[in-house]
């Protein structure tokens, strides 16, 4: 159990070396999960230690779809989903539709297909965090992802947590192509959060000077 411990705390940490380490010694723990069901792979993934998920899927981690998903491998997703095509429509232990996972972590193959293959582009998570594929691709910046979402229908003006919507968060991280994006996709300007913020109130704040310059265009022409 102690070692199973070290190798989570390893890839929190980034020690790729560490890692390398402990599965060669106990390959066993490849398929060991922490106290939240996760694997290794997904917490590398969650993490964002994209050379510690490579790392443990050479050194031959088994991947649920869920966790392929997470990874952009989109081979063991389609192999998976061939098997049973109603898995596309699945959500992983931790809530997250898989669709969702792929998208927020960038893998834009992996979206598509389970998209073809059922996928909800607008499912919403299970765990009350109120994600969707669009909040986790805008939150990753994966500016095709996002533009291919909303081409499918995707909700521009979804609402989660205390009153954001995936332009507030384009807005604060200074995205400026997304927020145009979602704005030409129907996103409101307008609105505002619960605690009374619109998205240009927002970008002033973190002096994302461009978006806000754009957001404050936009309103002006909407109370025109």
């Amino acid at each position: 159990m102690g070692t199973e411990k070290e190798i989570f705390e390893a890839v929190r940490a980034g020690d790729a070396a560490a890692v390398a380490r402990l599965v060669d010694a106990e390959p066993a723990l490849l398929s060991a999960k922490n106290e939240q069901g996760q694997s290794a792979v997904l917490a590398a993934c969650y993490t964002g230690r994209k050379e510690i998920r490579d790392l443990l899927i050479a050194r031959g981690a088994p991947l649920e779809l869920h966790e392929a998903a997470a990874a952009g491998q989109f081979g063991r997703v389609k192999e998976l989903v061939e098997k049973d095509p109603l898995l596309a429509k699945g959500y992983s232990p931790d809530g997250f539709p898989l669709l969702a996972l792929a998208a927020a972590f960038g893998h834009g193959d992996v979206a598509r297909y389970l998209a073809e293959k059922g996928g909800d582009v607008n499912a919403i998570s299970t765990n009350g965090m109120g994600y969707t594929a669009l909040t986790g691709a805008v939150a990753g910046s994966h500016a095709a992802i996002v533009q291919w979402l909303l081409q499918q229908g995707a909700n521009a003006n979804y609402r989660y947590g205390p009153g954001y919507s995936p332009l507030f968060e384009a807005a604060a991280n200074g995205k400026l192509e997304i927020v145009k994006m979602l704005v030409e996709h129907g996103a409101d300007a307008n609105a505002v959060t619960n605690d009374g913020k619109t998205a240009l109130h927002i970008a002033e704040e973190r002096k994302h000077a461009a978006v806000a310059e754009f957001l404050r265009s936009r309103s002006q022409s909407a109370n025109a």
